[in-house]
């Protein structure tokens, strides 16, 4: 595994210098929040820090016309978790509602769904817009559909995940100390199997500084 090149493809993503692909929604929304920090007196520590992201990205989804609350039908619900719900959107794709709570920044987010589609290109996530839903402020993205065929085996996670240098630390979460990336919840409802391979549907990334 050439690290250095992961290091340096990791460091362009938080730092918004990624060239690997065009620019995305992600990367739009991404370097607006960073060129909005700038200015900021808060730190992600601030309580307030999420909510004036918040405020921000709902004046830049009225300036861009990134309102997208009519794309979802509503009915077609599968499932909610605590940081998300999900929606059929045909079948090839599903809709999916996200706040970011378990982040304490939407940039952290977004760096989260840049290292999901470099890491698991099967599972990109594409941002089609936002939606605010009862006062709550979220993000609407499209995932690949995932046709289940046998259930996925734990030990076989935590081999492949060793196997591209991330070592168990508790339960489902998992640690490279190379690339000081963190991921966790990779239990079988969040890595899915087919046809042998794993997917991951439902990553949770963190970046250890």
């Amino acid at each position: 595994m050439n690290y250095k090149a992961i290091k340096d493809e990791i460091q362009n993503i938080i730092y918004g210098k990624s060239g690997n692909s065009q620019k995305t929604l992600i990367r739009t929304v991404a370097d607006y929040l960073r060129a909005s920090e700038r200015t900021s007196t808060l730190v992600k520590k601030d309580k307030q820090y999420k909510q004036e992201e918040t405020k921000k990205l709902i004046e830049f989804c009225n300036q861009n016309n990134l309102w997208v609350n009519e794309k979802v039908n509503f009915d077609l619900f599968v499932s909610e978790g605590a940081e998300q719900k999900v929606y059929i959107k045909n079948n090839k794709t599903v809709f999916k509602l996200n706040d970011a709570i378990y982040y304490e920044s939407w940039q952290d987010y977004l760096i989260n769904l840049q290292l999901n589609n470099y890491f698991f290109p099967d599972t990109t996530y594409t941002l089609v817009g936002f939606c605010l839903i009862d006062e709550i402020f979220y993000a609407l993205l499209e995932q690949p559909f995932v046709t289940v065929n046998e259930s996925t085996d734990l030990e076989k996670v935590a081999e492949f995940m060793l196997e591209n240098g991330f070592v168990n630390t508790r339960n489902h979460d998992y640690f490279n100390s190379e690339l000081g990336i963190i991921l966790e919840d990779l239990h079988d409802e969040n890595v899915l199997t087919k046809d042998g391979v794993l997917y991951f549907i439902d990553t949770v990334f963190y970046m250890k500084l």
